[in-house]
């Protein structure tokens, strides 16, 4: 059994990350197709920030705690589960609410933890996974010998993102703002550029441009990008740190043959979500599980403190990803 309350924490009002305070809410109840989870640990992401910051609402059915990936026990299941049992310990990417010590969500986008890896590493896995599988190789196309550059080379996406385009056979390269960013990209195979001190244009011109690109900078990077990009290539956008609005050249994008094309994972259905959990699940996981493609945590706070997790973030500092500790691998 499980209590009726459980402790959580909430935007009490959009702002900094002061606005994040502990507090009490009621145990989610799964619904039809539903698990609960008892949360040992949550990943955090900028859209965690984002969303704490007023601009980036949880869907309509979602909770309204933040909190988009988190790792524990299976404690309870939904009518119509039947592919999950209680005491499994699994990973799963939420719609929110992931920074508390229940949650619930579909059944179909949660995972097993992969072998060698606990519940610490699993609670950084699924929005980094979800989003980057489904920019990279489905929505991007990647395969083997094409040129990838990915910005925000040292983030969680980024490191994912890297290994993952390694393991397909793709040559690398990465943007990083200082020497021991570019360092631990280095480490995973990828040719990196400090964007302080080199202009990504220049380098990949001298590659014959990048067949692929996976941004989520925007702004002034949108048009660098497409000057970047090879005959044919595809950039692919998940986010915009500068902004989502510049002028740009059309003319270049026909002449080169490009594809610009993006996408949010939010929003999108349970049924599109469950079929991207099915791909990690047959092509990732077992890559993670043999080590070809590993997580790097930068940090890890308590629950409690979820404020300086975001300060972290917002920081920019960090290396890999930021976890909150909920329960602990006692789960």
């Amino acid at each position: 059994m499980f209590p009726d309350a459980m402790n959580a924490v909430e935007i009490a009002a959009p702002g900094n990350a002061d606005a994040l305070r502990l507090t009490s809410r009621p145990v989610p109840v799964p619904r039809h197709d539903q698990i609960l989870i008892r949360v040992a640990y949550a990943g955090v992401n900028r859209p965690d920030v984002l969303q704490r910051q007023g601009s980036y609402a949880p869907p309509p059915d979602a909770s309204d705690l933040p909190g988009l990936e988190a790792s524990g026990e299976i404690v309870g299941m939904g009518a119509g589960v039947t592919r999950w049992k209680k005491g499994e310990q699994v990973c799963a990417l939420l719609p929110g609410g992931g920074y508390a010590e229940y949650v619930a969500c579909h059944a179909d986008h949660a995972l097993r933890i992969p072998y060698g890896l606990g519940l610490r590493e699993g609670a950084c896995l699924p929005e980094t996974a979800f989003t980057v599988w489904s920019n990279v190789v489905t929505r991007g196309g990647l395969t083997g010998g094409e040129r990838f550059l990915v910005h925000g080379g040292s983030s969680g996406i980024g490191m994912m993102a890297i290994q993952i385009a390694r393991a397909l056979g793709a040559r690398v390269f990465a943007t990083a703002g200082s020497d021991e960013k570019c360092a631990a990209i280095a480490a995973l195979g990828a040719h990196p550029i400090n964007y302080r001190t080199e202009d990504f244009t220049k380098v990949m011109a001298a590659e014959d441009g990048a067949d692929l690109i996976l941004d989520m900078v925007g702004g002034s990077y949108i048009p660098r990008n497409i000057k970047a990009l090879a005959l044919d290539g595809r950039l692919v956008m998940i986010a915009f740190l500068e902004g989502p609005k510049v002028e740009l050249n059309f003319a270049q994008i026909m002449a080169k043959r490009l594809t610009v094309t993006g996408s949010t994972l939010r929003p999108q259905s349970d049924a599109a979500k469950a079929e991207i959990a099915e791909a990690l699940r047959k092509r990732l996981w077992p890559l993670i599980s043999a080590g070809t493609v590993k997580v790097r945590i930068d940090s890890e706070f308590d629950l409690k403190d979820a404020a300086e997790a975001h300060r972290r973030m917002e920081s920019s500092q960090h290396i890999g990803k930021i976890v909150l500790k909920v329960a602990g691998d006692g789960a």
